[in-house]
């Protein structure tokens, strides 16, 4: 059953890529097109964090994750480097943790 799923998973993968070099050129240098092809990755990337910060199985939770993602976007405010963000986010998580418990 699992090496099903994973057939499966890998032709629709390769289904996908092969759709997206079949459209024309022309459809691709639209601006719209350009534009959220830009945006999307942004988009999925806030998601992913978003789900990873305030999601715990099917309830919504506030925790040290949370804190960590603040000090992140202080950092990113500040135009720190990205490493740096990283580990601003990672040394307040686990500060806040060692607090709480």
């Amino acid at each position: 059953m699992i090496w099903a799923a994973i057939v499966v998973t890998a032709a629709g993968c390769y289904a996908v890529k092969l759709l997206g070099l079949s459209v024309p050129a022309a459809v691709l240098e639209r601006p719209l097109v350009r534009r959220l092809a830009a945006l999307v990755p942004i988009a999925a990337l806030a998601a992913l964090i978003a789900l990873q910060t305030f999601a715990d199985g099917r309830t919504l939770v506030v925790d040290a994750r949370a804190a960590g993602l603040a000090a992140a976007a202080v950092a990113l405010l500040l135009r720190a480097p990205f490493l740096v963000i990283v580990a601003v986010a990672v040394v307040v998580t686990a500060a806040v943790r060692a607090l709480t418990g």
